[in-house]
């Protein structure tokens, strides 16, 4: 039975011979058993799930559990299996009660809201372009622009000092490493629910306008939440609102400079063509290449597969946004494909919360990069990026650019 582990060239983590594509084995199992059991690093063995029809029956199955406290759920690894009960996240979290936390964020996140920070992150984005055009050559595209884009707009709008980014940054990476010890992620959570709950007990006394102010005034000051989960709603949407964003514009980048054409499609077209090319790079690239976890609470069938009560869940997200089913030649990238129904964001209860503000800072950075530096170009060969490989969240760790 092969294994679902973490680390540099271990099924499923290491992509295939191209490193934006998904393992050569989940496009094997998705072609001759689309559902099929694995066996993780607890010695779990739950079933794995690779076709798109039968991910998106399973994500918005009631009978089926996000919660990752319950017996049987497949933990990414010890180090998340690990964290403390006082940082559950309603991502992991069942109706009602997940909808009562996500509906006191939801007013904050609709894409009406978002829109309105357009002119905000426009200014970002060149700001860091006149930086990164002032500097030196060659560059590391990570740190001197896909990782401070994401981090001032999250900072902005959750009421968090950007002058404490390289604390939550570092605590972020022990959280998404594949192969952090349990101790670690467990003292890094507690630091940033510690660090978070100051931050709202801060803003009971002298409020601002932004996100966490809100939750303190409205949700906590009346008693409706306490302090404790204010925090852990502001770590999930710290860590997820810099996190992911940031390996999507490396990512992207690295991966249209790999694709002179489509790059030439994306600097000379419109907002539609933009917008539209970044559905299908969240598709292309699927950078949450661990799946997403489940738990069946009671039996049922998918895709043909009897399940049992009890049983662990994963799905292959990487391979079904490449079904061919779904996605005519699924392993060409095409930035005038329509994407939009990928699972990138997941699909049913469980949507992502945030995919307006991600879409919105992609669409800015990828309209305004390859614009304002139309001959950037990778420093070094691909095969010389350093790729993710041992991080929840796929991307590279650096990215060498010059102009």
């Amino acid at each position: 039975m092969p294994e679902v582990r973490s680390g540099a060239r271990q099924y499923p983590m290491a992509r295939g011979r191209c490193p934006f594509d998904p393992p050569p084995e989940l496009g094997r199992r998705q072609r001759e058993e689309p559902v099929s059991k694995v066996r993780i690093w607890d010695d779990g063995e739950p079933w794995l799930f690779t076709r798109y029809a039968d991910i998106r029956a399973l994500l918005a199955d009631p009978r089926v559990s996000a919660d990752s406290a319950r017996d049987g759920y497949p933990a990414q690894s010890a180090g998340i299996k690990a964290h403390p009960d006082r940082a559950k996240l309603f991502i992991t979290m069942d109706n009602p009660e997940h909808a009562a936390q996500r509906g006191l964020l939801t007013a904050d996140f609709t894409v009406r809201k978002i829109e309105q920070l357009r002119p905000r992150i426009q200014r970002i984005v060149d700001d860091l372009i006149d930086d990164l055009l002032a500097g030196p050559k060659p560059a590391d595209l990570v740190e001197a622009f896909a990782l401070p884009v994401p981090s001032l707009v999250i900072c902005e709008l959750l009421g968090v000092p950007y002058a404490d980014r390289a604390f939550f940054q570092r605590m972020s990476t022990v959280l998404t490493a594949s192969h952090t010890p349990p101790a670690e992620a467990r003292a890094a959570v507690e630091t940033l629910l510690d660090y978070l709950g100051g931050l709202v007990r801060d803003k009971l006394a002298d409020p601002g306008d932004d996100v966490l102010s809100r939750l303190a005034t409205e949700q906590v000051a009346t008693g409706a939440v306490t302090d404790a989960q204010a925090a852990s709603m502001g770590l999930l949407l710290l860590v997820a609102g810099h996190e992911t964003t940031t390996n999507m514009i490396a990512l992207g980048t690295a991966a249209l400079l790999e694709h002179p054409d489509q790059l030439a499609a994306v600097r000379d077209g419109d907002d539609a063509l933009v917008a539209n090319a970044v559905e299908e790079l969240l598709r292309y690239l699927t950078i949450s290449h661990s799946g997403r976890r489940r738990v069946a609470l009671e039996d049922l069938e998918v895709g043909g597969q009897r399940i049992r009560k009890g049983d662990g869940l994963i799905t292959a997200d990487s391979v079904a946004n490449r079904d061919p089913a779904q996605f005519p030649e699924p392993d060409r990238l095409d930035v005038t494909r329509e994407a939009r129904h990928h699972l990138a964001f997941g699909y049913g209860i469980h949507h992502c919360l945030g995919h307006a503000l991600a879409r919105l800072e992609l669409q800015v950075v990828y309209r305004t990069l390859y614009r304002r530096i139309p001959t950037l170009r990778l420093a070094v060969a691909l095969d010389e990026v350093e790729f993710k490989h041992d991080m929840v969240v796929y991307g590279v760790h650096e990215l060498p650019v010059t102009w």
